[in-house]
């Protein structure tokens, strides 16, 4: 279907920025750029929310905290965000981490786990899968039931997610009971058909992800490691019940849907959605698109009805 008119509104302002050559483009400035992007919203109001720190795997990592409601029961959902593993902090996805408090029911610890090229793969993955190890052992002190476990992210975020669910599954522990993913960056290798269809125009380029990949890894052939590129692995063992959303005009469309397919084939419960009129992105642009609304209260209700 056609562009959707609020999202259309959205590209509009976007086309006058200045666009960035990626063959000499400085990632550091371009983070500092990117993270100031979109001006902050006053964020939804909750029972609590506060900064901590947990483990990562090489030291302490930033994170915060979003409690719904006055209650040390509820269960947890942790979220990455996402950037192409270079960008995003904890406070471009403050707005959305706070929705998917309120909408799921569920206590969320947002980790702002090493980015790239600073820390390159696999650090990422393996600072998330020891922060959620860390929140997990420490549900006394913060105030949770770590038992009902859930993941969720956006984009390389979700990429994060799907990784952490693996390690947890090879390592015994501990048990992901859900996976909520937004247009997950599954593939390195961004050869897909809507790569190449949605390459330029719609928010995020072909160019800006291979550019992205380059930051996140060392060598090449690490484009084909299942933590790295999802879709590439070999077996989806142990997995959790996943809600999976992709966006029509979106380069990593096909590459999110072709993992979905693949948790079905193996056997896990997956529900996909794919949000037609959307681009890459849109999630965090629930508060002035009803559309991305709608389905973030739709993946938050798949959270709610398998935590509780």
């Amino acid at each position: 279907m056609a562009l959707d008119p609020q999202i259309a509104a959205v590209l509009q302002q976007f086309s006058g920025l200045p666009q960035p050559d990626f063959n000499q483009l400085d990632p550091v400035q371009y983070r500092q750029f990117s993270d100031n992007l979109m001006p902050p919203m006053p964020g939804e109001r909750l029972f609590e929310v506060r900064n901590l720190k947990v483990a990562g795997a090489e030291g302490e990592l930033d994170a915060r905290l979003y409690r719904p409601e006055d209650s040390n029961n509820l269960p947890l959902l942790v979220f990455f965000h996402g950037g192409g593993f270079v960008i995003g902090n904890l406070d471009t996805h403050d707005n959305l981490c706070r929705s998917l408090a309120r909408l799921s029911g569920a206590v969320v610890v947002s980790v702002a786990y090493r980015l790239a090229p600073e820390s390159k793969f696999p650090a990422a993955p393996h600072d998330c899968y020891r922060a959620t190890c860390n929140l997990v052992e420490r549900a006394g002190e913060l105030g949770f039931d770590a038992s009902r476990l859930a993941l969720a992210g956006d984009s390389a975020g979700a990429n994060l997610a799907i990784a952490v669910s693996r390690l947890a599954a090879t390592r015994k522990g501990p048990r992901v009971a859900y996976q909520c993913l937004f247009y997950p960056a599954a593939d390195a290798r961004c050869d897909s058909a809507s790569q190449r269809e949605f390459a330029e125009g719609y928010f995020l380029t072909r160019e800006m992800m291979q550019w992205f990949w380059r930051q996140y890894l060392s060598r090449a052939e690490q484009a084909d490691e299942a933590l790295a590129s999802p879709l590439r692995a070999e077996d989806l063992e142990g997995q959790p019940p996943t809600t999976l959303l992709s966006a029509e005009y979106d380069p990593l469309r096909d590459e999110g849907e072709a993992f979905a397919q693949r948790l079905r084939e193996a056997g896990v419960a997956t529900r996909l959605q794919r949000c037609d009129g959307m681009i890459h992105g849109f999630i965090s642009m629930a508060a002035f698109v009803q559309q991305a609304q709608q389905a973030l209260e739709s993946a938050a209700a798949d959270l709610r009805a398998a935590l509780n």
